[in-house]
């Protein structure tokens, strides 16, 4: 499957750095009131969508595996046929050996059948159809009615798979949206990468230039708000969200991680707070904390701990390593999940044509 193969590489995020200005730093022991502004966390011009993104897709639907297909060579009695494309981009038609589908349009595949059957018809006029399109999917996981694997029939928007997903789950005490999907850490990922799009703005905003076109395979996922975690992640012995505890600090994160690998560089230990799509950093000398030199911080739900390995990473690069891998572990757990079916939601997951 295309989604944990994707999973492996560094992404490359398309935000702005996160050392780049001093709005994207913050002051970790800075105390603030209780409902005050913090000016640390105060937003800045977050990088937004390119205009490409926004574009409908110009090419034709793909074929590949699954994909089912009606063909017939018009006026040919009983030629008419309903076949799948096999698991290595073939499809078997009439008199013809299997003929190599894969990458190609309705379009290309109705002249080559044409083609190939002029050897046993006089001048044949086929007729190709996409009956039912499995080949190209996207996932939605996450707090809506009914996360899942979709079909990518036609060209769709985000706020198009959300809705097809059923929307945003709903309280059925409240009848609200508004507590269930923590859209400041929700993100879509293609390919190598997480895609620049800022879901407070587009669902609570309505700020249609967040709303850009999905392609194949594309991962969306709209954690809850619910659930109170931290994420330890890095040069840890085991990187995953831990339960967020009251006074939690961040030498009770790092613990939580089961212990530090070899070459995990704590005087550069970053925690990366506020939305994916413009976060804030600071990085700490944990070495200080353990010997006593400097206070111990307070974090807070959300917060993602990141521990880099010694020299591996620029101190220019801390903040977006950090979002990097936290999007790897999220999408990779929640994918994994949905593909076995055991996924956390309270729904079912539609995985049907997954494998």
């Amino acid at each position: 499957m295309k989604l944990f193969a994707l999973l492996t590489p560094i992404l490359a995020l398309g935000l702005c750095s996160c050392s780049s200005a001093d709005r994207s730093k913050f002051d970790p022991r800075a105390a603030v009131s209780p409902g005050a502004v913090d000016p640390a966390f105060s937003a800045g011009p977050a990088a937004a969508p390119p205009p490409e993104m926004l574009a409908a897709p110009a090419d034709a639907y793909k074929l590949g595996p699954c994909d089912k297909l009606d063909i017939e060579i018009l006026g040919e009695t009983g030629s008419r046929a309903e076949t799948f494309v096999t698991p290595d981009s073939k499809i078997y038609f009439n008199l013809l050996a299997g003929q190599d589908v894969g990458g190609k349009t309705t379009e290309q595949v109705r002249q080559e059948l044409e083609t190939n059957l002029a050897q046993y018809y006089k001048r044949p006029q086929v007729s190709v159809t996409l009956v039912e399109a499995l080949s190209q999917r996207f996932w939605i996981l996450g707090r809506v009615n009914s996360p899942g694997i979709y079909p990518l029939k036609r060209p769709m928007k985000v706020l198009d798979a959300v809705s097809l997903a059923g929307g945003l789950f709903t309280s059925r005490f409240t009848g609200t949206t508004e507590e269930l999907a923590d859209l400041s850490h929700s993100f879509i990922m293609r390919g190598t990468e997480m895609l620049p799009v800022d879901f407070q703005k587009l669902i609570r905003g309505g700020d249609m230039a967040q709303n850009v076109y999905l392609q194949p395979d594309d991962f969306i996922y709209l954690p809850s708000s619910l659930t109170n975690e931290v994420y330890v992640l890095g040069a840890v012995v085991e990187p995953r969200p831990v339960g967020f505890m009251n006074e939690m600090n961040l030498m009770a994160a790092i613990g939580r991680g089961l212990g530090l690998k070899p070459d995990a560089d704590l005087t550069r230990v970053s925690i990366i707070r506020g939305s994916l799509s413009d976060p804030k950093i600071a990085v700490v000398n944990a070495k200080d904390l353990m010997t006593g030199k400097a206070t111990n911080i307070r974090l807070e739900p959300g917060d993602i701990i990141f521990v880099p390995g010694s020299g591996q990473i620029s101190s220019e690069q801390l903040g977006r390593e950090a979002v990097n891998t936290f999007v790897r572990v999220v999408a990779a757990g929640e994918g994994g999940r949905a593909a076995t079916g055991t996924a956390n939601v309270g729904v079912n997951i539609d995985i049907t044509g997954a494998n």
